[in-house]
């Protein structure tokens, strides 16, 4: 399977859209998937063995809008399309997360959480909550540190991948660097999820 070919594909999320009761149900999904996946062990925020967070990190340079790109594919974002997540600082210096996506018919699924370092702020590994005490792991392995245009993160495991950029498309020489990488990494590259970001 060639990287280039992983993209051609471009898969997309099915018509299909789960709906939990209460707030954030988008990110709620989010957790609890994870939850469901790994279990309440407390490795839910930890980094996946034989991946590095990048050092170096800048918050103020990271905060905004960032687009999602790729990521793989789960049951809880599953048919969710025009994903995006904003970032902003709270009062405490933690960190706001808005995540935003378009479910098949049309509606807005907005959840709002907020994430903390797990170490020191100049690496980026931090964990991040939806809801209640869940917290998950996000642990940027990849960044454009020159200008802060793209970023791939990882979950606690390495069933949990995303793509990120500032643009709602990433051009094609830097999407196949970041899809090498990842598959250089271990993830399963040809399961990523082309997430359509067009109107």
């Amino acid at each position: 399977m060639s990287i280039r070919g992983a993209r051609g594909t471009r898969k997309r999320g099915t018509n299909e859209a789960e709906t939990m009761s209460g707030a954030n149900p988008l990110m709620k999904r989010v957790l609890t998937g994870m939850v469901l996946t790994l279990g309440l062990s407390g490795c839910l925020t930890g980094v996946p063995e034989g991946l590095t967070p990048v050092e170096g990190f800048e918050l103020d340079r990271y905060l905004g809008k960032w687009y999602e790109v790729y990521r793989l594919d789960h049951s809880f974002e599953r048919g969710l399309t025009h994903v995006t997540a904003t970032y902003s600082l709270n009062d405490d210096g933690s960190v706001r997360v808005e995540n935003a996506g378009r479910k098949p018919d049309g509606t807005r699924d907005v959840a709002v959480g907020r994430a903390e370092f797990q170490g020191d702020p100049d690496v980026g590994s931090l964990k991040v909550s939806f809801f209640g005490p869940f917290y998950g792991g996000y642990h940027i392995i990849a960044l454009d540190q020159e200008n802060y245009s793209y970023a791939m993160v990882a979950g606690p495991t390495y069933d949990f991948l995303w793509i990120l950029s500032r643009t709602p498309q990433l051009d094609e020489a830097t999407a196949d660097a970041l899809l090498v990488q990842a598959e250089e990494s271990g993830f399963a590259v040809e399961d990523l999820i082309f997430v359509e970001q067009s109107e």
